[in-house]
Order: C-alpha cells, then sequence, then structure tokens
C-alpha cells in the first residue's frame, strides 16, 4: 500500500521575484489533493520580452491535474501574487477563491474582465477562522507587508502544520492594515510546525528593517519646504504610503490629486473594505488646473518608469492636463526594482531638463522596505521554530543564502527553485520529483509558451532587421520578371553607396539567372537558395544577416 505524503511545488516565485504561485498537496503519489497558493504576474521589458503584456508561470502540470485542484488561496493583492486570476481562472477549471476582503474586492475586479462573477471569490476573516479545502485546513494569519491584509496561511494537513509567510516584514506600527502581532505567530506555532516556507527577498540586508511610520516626518519636512507643485510617486498599493504623502500635503495646506487609475483602485477598495477609515479629501485632476501650483500635490502612478503611467507622462510633458514646470518638487518615495533602472532614470533626467528637482531614496529617508531583513527572517525562524525552512520569494541567490541561514541555527532547510517537487512528510524534506516548468507571456490577448518562438522571432528580428523576397515563376519553372524585395528595420545604403534594396535585387536576379532546373522546381530549395543569398549580400554591404522571408508565386 503507497503511503500518503504531503508535498510541496513551487511553479513561480521560487529562482525569480514575481509570478508567484506555489502548489501544496497530500495523498498519494500522483494522486494527491490540491491547493494554490497566489497566482501572480511577473511584468515584461523591451530587452528580453518585447512586445509582452505580463508574464505567467506555466500552469500546464497544474492545468492537467484542475480535478484534483481544491482551491486557490491568495495571501494578498499586489500582482505578483494576485495578478494572473482572471487570466489562468478558466484553466484552473474555474475552484474556489479565498482571500481576505481588501484582496478579494481585488480580485473579483480582474475576475469581473472575464465576466466572473462576485461568488468566485469567498472572504475570509483572519485567524482563526479556517476553510476546508479537501485534506487541508487552512487559516489567514495577519502579517505586516507593503500593502493591506497581507496574510500568511496557516495550513493544517494530516502530515502536520506548514506556514507560508507570504511575503511580510516584522513591522509594529505599519499605520494602516494590521501590527505584527508576536504573541499571536508564538500562539500558532505553539502546537509545532512541521515547515516554514518564507519570503527571501531581502536576506541579503543585514540590518533589522524599520517601520512604515519612521517615513512620515521625515515626508512632512520635504513636502513643508518645498516651492511650486510637489509631486510623489510610490508603489499604488502601498496604501499606507499614499496615505501618508496625502496626509503631509494637506497638512501643508496643498489640495491632493491622484493620477493613474491603479492609485485610484486602491485607495477606493481601502474604503470600501474598511482598511481605510479616512483620506483627505481628492480633487479631480480637471480641477487641478485652477489651483495655484503652490497648492497642489499630486500623488502619481508609475514610480518603476511604466512608460503608460503617470510619472512618465508628465516627463513627456503634459497628463490630464497637467505639467511640471522649473521649480516644482518630484518625490520618488519607492525603491527602484533591479531591471527598472533605465526607465526611472529616463524619467528624472526628462524632469531635470524642465529644472524640476528630483528627490529620490537614496539616503533612505523616504522609503522602507516591505520585505523582512536578514535580522527579522532570522527572529521569524526563532518565533515558529519550525523542523523545515524552505525558502521561496527570491532568486536562486536568495533561496540558497535563506537555506544557508536556516542551517545555521541547526534547521533543515530545502532548496526548492521551481518544478522542484519537495515531500515534507517524514522525519527530512525529499526532493521527489521535478516538474517542467516555464513562463507563459500575454501577446496581446492570446496566452503563448515561452518557447513556442514568437518572442524569439521577434527578438531576432529587432537585431536583425527583415526583408521580404518575392518571385514569380511561370508554367515552365523560369523566372516571371526580376525578383524584388521589401526591407524593414535596416540601412538604405550600404558599403557600396548603392541602394540596399537595389543591390539585393541585383543579386537574386543573378542568383535565378544561374539556377538550374532541378532548384527553380522546388519551392523548399529555392526559398532556402534566395534566404542565403540575402543573408549573405546584406552581411558584405552593411554586416547584417537579416530574417528573410520568402514567397514564390507559380503561374498555373
Amino acid at each position: 500500500m503507497t503511503t500518503d505524503r504531503l508535498i510541496y511545488l513551487p511553479l513561480g516565485g521560487a529562482g525569480e521575484i514575481g509570478m508567484n504561485a506555489y502548489v501544496y498537496g497530500y495523498g498519494k503519489p500522483g494522486e494527491e489533493r490540491l491547493i494554490l497558493v497566489d497566482i501572480g504576474v511577473a511584468f515584461p521589458d523591451m530587452d528580453t520580452t518585447p512586445g509582452v503584456d505580463l508574464i505567467f508561470a506555466d500552469i500546464s502540470w497544474l492545468e492537467e491535474r484542475k480535478e484534483q485542484l481544491e482551491a486557490v488561496f491568495i495571501t494578498h493583492a499586489h500582482e505578483d501574487h494576485v495578478g494572473a486570476i482572471g487570466h489562468l481562472y478558466e484553466r484552473l477549471g474555474m475552484p474556489k477563491v479565498y482571500a481576505r476582503a481588501f484582496t478579494a474586492n481585488i480580485a473579483r475586479g480582474k475576475l469581473a474582465e472575464y465576466g466572473v462573477g462576485d461568488s468566485a471569490v469567498t472572504v475570509v476573516s483572519p485567524w482563526t477562522e479556517q476553510v476546508m479545502a479537501g485534506p487541508f485546513r487552512v487559516g489567514f494569519l495577519p502579517i505586516s507587508h507593503s500593502i493591506p491584509e497581507s496574510s500568511a496561511l496557516v495550513i493544517d494537513s494530516p502530515e502536520g502544520r506548514v506556514i507560508h509567510t507570504g511575503d511580510f516584514k516584522l513591522d509594529a506600527t505599519p499605520l494602516v492594515g494590521e501590527a505584527f502581532d508576536e504573541d499571536l505567530w508564538r500562539e500558532v506555532a505553539a502546537p509545532g510546525v512541521r515547515a516554514l516556507v518564507c519570503d527571501s527577498t531581502n536576506v541579503f540586508s543585514k540590518h533589522p528593517g524599520r517601520s512604515e511610520a519612521v517615513v512620515g516626518p521625515e515626508i512632512t519636512r520635504l513636502v513643508n519646504q518645498s516651492s511650486g507643485m510637489f509631486v510623489a510617486t510610490t508603489f499604488a498599493s502601498n496604501v499606507a504610503r499614499v496615505k501618508t504623502l496625502a496626509d503631509a500635503g494637506e497638512a501643508a495646506g496643498r489640495s491632493i490629486v491622484l493620477l493613474g487609475r491603479a492609485m485610484r483602485r486602491m485607495i477606493e477598495a481601502s474604503i470600501k473594505t474598511g482598511v481605510l477609515s479616512s483620506f483627505p479629501p481628492v480633487v479631480p485632476p480637471e480641477d487641478a488646473k485652477d489651483i495655484p501650483r503652490e497648492n497642489l500635490m499630486l500623488i502619481v502612478t508609475g514610480s518603476q518608469g511604466e512608460r503608460r503611467a503617470a510619472s512618465a507622462q508628465l516627463a513627456r510633458g503634459k497628463h490630464m492636463g497637467l505639467s511640471m514646470k522649473e521649480g516644482d518638487t518630484f518625490l520618488f518615495s519607492s525603491k527602484t526594482i533591479p531591471g527598472n533602472e533605465k526607465g526611472v532614470i529616463h524619467i528624472i533626467n526628462s524632469f531635470s531638463e524642465m529644472g524640476v528637482d528630483v528627490v529620490d531614496d537614496n539616503d533612505g529617508l523616504y522609503h522602507v522596505s516591505g520585505h523582512a531583513n536578514r535580522p527579522d527572517l532570522e527572529r521569524m525562524h526563532d518565533i515558529v521554530n519550525p523542523q523545515i525552512v524552505v525558502p521561496m520569494h527570491g532568486e536562486h541567490r536568495h533561496l540558497r543564502e535563506h537555506t544557508k541561514l536556516a542551517e545555521e541555527k541547526r534547521r533543515r532547510g530545502v532548496l526548492a527553485v521551481n518544478g522542484t517537487m519537495v515531500s515534507l512528510s517524514g522525519n527530512a524534506p525529499e526532493v521527489v520529483e521535478y516538474v517542467e516548468t516555464g513562463r507563459t507571456y500575454l501577446d496581446g490577448s492570446v496566452q503563448i509558451g515561452a518557447l513556442d518562438g514568437i518572442v524569439r522571432d521577434r527578438i531576432r528580428m529587432a537585431l536583425n532587421g527583415h526583408v521580404t523576397v518575392t518571385v514569380v515563376l511561370d508554367e515552365e519553372d523560369e523566372p516571371l520578371g526580376d525578383p524584388w524585395c521589401d526591407i524593414m528595420g535596416l540601412p538604405e545604403v550600404g558599403r557600396s553607396r548603392a541602394a540596399l534594396q537595389e543591390v539585393l535585387e541585383e543579386d537574386l536576379s543573378q542568383f535565378l539567372n544561374r539556377a538550374g532546373q532541378k532548384t527553380l522546381s522546388d519551392d523548399e530549395k529555392i526559398e532556402e537558395a534566395l534566404r542565403r543569398v540575402v543573408r549573405q549580400s546584406a552581411q558584405d554591404e552593411i554586416g547584417k544577416k537579416p530574417e528573410v522571408t520568402v514567397v514564390v508565386s507559380r503561374l498555373t
């Protein structure tokens, strides 16, 4: 008789920061009843994923087992944890979704875009309420983070208790949302914890994390000292920071304007779900142009340099009738996520050219991280005292360092990147299987696989340009007139100082005049031969081998 087992399988978020998706299962191997924790997105960049709109974890493994999936649990409302729920809900078999009130509000909005009603998401109260999902009992344990109502998950199974931290920090004064309650956490951990599956983002930061409360006085001081219009950007989901900024503006006698759909949506959701009991009065953007600049404070989206967000729009000149001028101040109350530096620096330079004073957070005065630093991770380990520590939410280097940190304190650690199925049964974690994982791209309105070649071809065309060759052959397989080329993304003139298009067409004509009947009668052979001619001629003329499409038309 095969023994039941408790498994953990990350499909996204372990080996990268973003597109979190973690599977837990219990039962006989291959027959486990499953739950999914979080279903998030990552964001593309023009260098590696041009034209892509969003990136999801590859859920093929889970889709094939959707009849075994009991439910989806969402720890909090950041895009990298909830952003894919609408896109992937049907592929998952339309399971039950559980979340706390604020997160449920955001998840319902995403599902509504796909015609899914509010009843798909069930609101769960914080611990001690637990939800039954097959062999699991799951509860939402409040934890502080940079978005309201973040929760760890207490996952009880026949093999014992697992605590999945989600994203967290140990903040006793978060201003908005629940403070970290160490006594409650110790109480939950007291019966014994089989595994702590733990956020690893800031494992290399050696100083204890700082509270959200410390940035308020610094922001207030900066706003009071500033003349002209004051504009600030932060993560729209960081409701505590948005409120801190708005309170500072109101205290300085400024009218508050929220720019950006995400910013307005988060504040509306916070008020609707009771996360915020109050917020300073907000002026519509269309009314702001009638208010003296020195009496205005804009709180805008785009802290990561996103091209379509309000910050980038202002940097390009104007947004919603508002523009920046010399003497204004722009504050980045945020940390630039690695990979986003180019976009942020471009915005800073654009504002600098306008004479705007840009203030960033290099001195640590106007932003604190939402993730636990190394000393906080050690404290969490000590509070929970798990048998096993499973690092998640981090790149490979973060997971490896977090595993070493656990083992330094004589706890068993296991490094499990995406696709690594770990059995948490028995006295030690064991890797029992490797599952093929990857990425799925949302390209316009279509989901495509990362290995489908579409994005690869797009990158090659962007790097090398493209040539379309058209040739017409008569009934006797003889060229009818000369071939012609259409060129995209290539210089018009090459080394010979002649038009590149004319050079290519001349070389193609010469080849066709020399080609034998065996080549001219075979479409595949003629396409391959013409492709070689174009690439070699282009290499000689411009030092590049473009992508080539050959169209052969035959008269019959």
